[in-house]
């Protein structure tokens, strides 16, 4: 399975699948990256089943006849993190484009995952609502031998700069390092969020200052490849594994799952 990095750093996959394995016999092997490029091991062939947070992207995946169908399997929410000094002084704020153009406006550090993930895809569909000035920046991604350009846009502060604006194409729990060692902004998943802050003893010294916007909703899918695309997969233990997510069993796993008695995912299949 290649999955993306929340849900791994967020712990709940050490829950559901010793769980699931009982249940099945069936082990998992896990690849942890970025939504795009956990998209791309589907795309190629490389996995059985992706489990992933960008739906708009889960649905051109099915539709393009990569994968063989999409089930709901939970929600949390994307959160603006920042240090307690809120420089660019947007805590309160639930309308994420003005925090972040209100960011921008200060030219306030901010580090960006810049890994095609889904929370960066995210990222940068709230830049392009924030109204901020943008430019257009390509770079050369890797991925099993296989060279793709990816193009993405990088906010600017009114004089023109991006020196306050970091992409490190890292995963999730990097980016909220390295956030924490600058003292920056970033956007960030509530379920790694809580996970490095509250379920480790260092703690994360970083606070969430926008929440609750409709536009910051989180869903994530279980796509099993499409045998019809690529033969040699798994379909059948994929297909089992994406039914078993969604069955009432792994439905109050995920809604169990709290870190210092803080929720983390909401199930989506059986929302009770």
């Amino acid at each position: 399975m290649s999955t993306t990095t929340s849900t791994e750093n967020s712990g709940l996959l050490n829950v559901l699948l010793p769980e699931f394995t009982k249940d099945t016999g069936i082990e998992v092997k896990v690849f942890a990256k970025g939504t795009g490029a956990a998209i791309r091991d589907g795309m190629d062939g490389n996995v059985d089943v992706i489990f992933v947070h960008c739906k708009e992207r889960e649905e051109k995946f099915v539709k393009d006849g990569y994968g063989a169908y999409r089930l709901a399997v939970m929600h949390n929410d994307f959160v603006i993190l920042g240090p307690k000094a809120d420089p660019a002084k947007i805590k309160g704020i639930s309308d994420v484009a003005v925090a972040l153009k209100k960011i921008a406006q200060a030219g306030a550090g901010f580090i960006s995952r810049g890994d095609d993930s889904g929370t960066h895809s995210m990222e940068q569909m709230l830049w392009k609502a924030s109204g901020v000035m943008l430019k257009t920046e390509s770079s050369i991604m890797v991925t099993g031998g296989k060279k793709r350009v990816i193009t993405f846009v990088h906010p600017l502060s009114p004089d023109g700069s991006s020196r306050w604006y970091y992409s490190i194409g890292q995963g999730m729990g990097k980016t909220l390092t390295f956030a924490e060692e600058k003292q920056a902004y970033t956007l960030s998943d509530r379920g790694t969020y809580i996970r490095y802050k509250y379920g480790r003893n260092q703690g994360l010294d970083l606070e969430v200052l926008c929440e609750s916007d409709p536009r910051l909703f989180n869903p994530y899918g279980i796509l099993p490849v499409n045998p019809k695309m690529f033969p040699h997969v798994k379909f059948k233990w994929a297909d089992r594994f994406a039914k078993w997510l969604v069955s009432e069993k792994a439905q109050a796993l995920i809604a169990n799952y709290k870190i210092k008695g803080r929720q983390v995912f909401f199930p989506d299949a059986i929302p009770r």
